[in-house]
């Protein structure tokens, strides 16, 4: 059940986090603060669709 998701910078749209996520207990979109190489801060990643 698990599903491969890729997380993209909202600032800059750099992809720079493969993660995965559970689609039966996290059915919407996945949503982290992550740090981003490229803004060279921690901005929300979004997942990519």
């Amino acid at each position: 059940m698990r599903d491969s998701v890729m997380l993209k910078c909202t600032v800059c749209g750099e992809e720079n986090y493969l993660t995965s996520r559970n689609k039966k207990n996290v059915p919407e979109r996945l949503e982290l603060k992550k740090y981003c190489s490229r803004c060279k801060k921690v901005t929300i990643h979004k997942e990519k669709k």
